[in-house]
């Protein structure tokens, strides 16, 4: 049991005080005699000895409201909600290719790392009831964001997603194992990883292939997206004088690769040539079959109230009428 309002028990020494000090007012006798020694000696008839205690009664009662005032509750049982929602890890190509600007937001040319950060972000809000977690990956590969249910976290983080922040290159291989990593130990039914690149494997040490088999033995299913338009892309470089200028640079996607992941996994192969193309493969992969999770919500309490304040209002409630009939002083 606690007390929801406890800091309301400080009036009990004031109230304590204050009937004591009416009670210790009260007996003062309204006729004073000139010498009480004939009573003396003389037993307290029952009566005698209830009028003088019935202040207790209201003592008690008003410690028990007071009690009643501070809400004291018993926990019960944590309560569940049942929610349909899978464990999803974001693998994402952070390499230096992705600043190719071959994609399109409000009909500007932007880089594909703003763009797929933008989709992400709206794939990411449709996923209220999935845990999320976020692997950005380049020449090696690093947890951006263990899975969470706090969507809001979770798009601060992926605001961090940028090239040079590692090591160039394409760790396809490595990407997916530390993906993997965070999904191995988790309890529920489905996890899938959703891979982006837009190129080949190149460092890592780690074989996407050999990843692609231990996603298969941890039932972990793998979709691949592979990023770039067909044929080349503008590429920005700087000239001798610092200024931006554009050169053609080839796309080059392993997608053999990444359809056997895909397959070994069964899961599926996306080739994102666009912007809307890139929209339209995370709502299919948003329409995967959900599992059952449960998630530990608010707290149930039992009031405890009506057990200190139905006593204290009898015990008030007799002391008035004790007080005006039975035990009525006069004068």
């Amino acid at each position: 049991m606690f007390l929801r309002n406890p800091s309301l028990l400080a009036l009990l020494p004031l109230v304590v005080l204050a009937i004591f000090y009416a009670q210790k007012k009260n007996t003062r006798s309204a006729i004073k005699f000139t010498s009480g020694s004939l009573l003396k000696g003389l037993p307290d008839s029952f009566k005698l000895k209830l009028a003088k205690n019935l202040f207790f009664l209201r003592l008690a009662s008003c410690i028990l409201i007071i009690f009643a005032l501070a809400r004291p509750q018993s926990p019960l049982e944590d309560s569940k909600i049942q929610s349909e929602g899978i464990d999803i890890v974001l693998a994402i190509d952070c390499s230096t290719s992705m600043l190719a600007e071959d994609f399109k937001i409000g009909g500007l040319r932007q880089n594909r790392l703003e763009v797929v950060r933008e989709v992400v972000k709206d794939f990411i809000r449709g996923r209220a009831n999935d845990r999320l977690g976020l692997i950005a990956f380049a020449g090696g590969a690093y947890t951006v964001c263990p899975l969470t249910l706090d969507k809001g976290w979770l798009l601060e983080n992926l605001e961090r997603v940028k090239t040079g922040l590692i090591e160039d290159g394409t760790a396809i291989g490595l990407g997916l194992v530390c993906a993997l990593n965070s999904l191995k130990n988790t309890k529920v039914k489905t996890k899938i990883v959703i891979l982006l690149t837009d190129g080949r494997n190149n460092a890592g040490g780690i074989s996407p292939l050999t990843a692609a088999d231990a996603a298969k033995a941890l039932k972990i299913k793998v979709y691949t997206i592979g990023a770039g338009t067909k044929g080349s892309a503008p590429y920005p470089v700087k000239d001798f004088f610092g200024n931006t200028a554009y050169q053609l640079m080839d796309v080059d996607i392993d997608e053999d690769v990444l359809k056997e992941i895909a397959a070994k996994t069964e899961g599926k192969y996306f080739r994102a040539t666009d912007t809307e193309s890139l929209r339209q493969i995370y709502k299919e992969i948003d329409r995967l079959e959900k599992t059952v999770i449960e998630d530990k919500g608010y707290q149930e309490y039992k009031e405890l109230f009506p057990a200190f304040l139905i006593p204290g209002l009898i015990l008030l409630c007799a002391e008035i009428i004790l007080s005006n009939t039975f035990l009525r002083k006069i004068p």
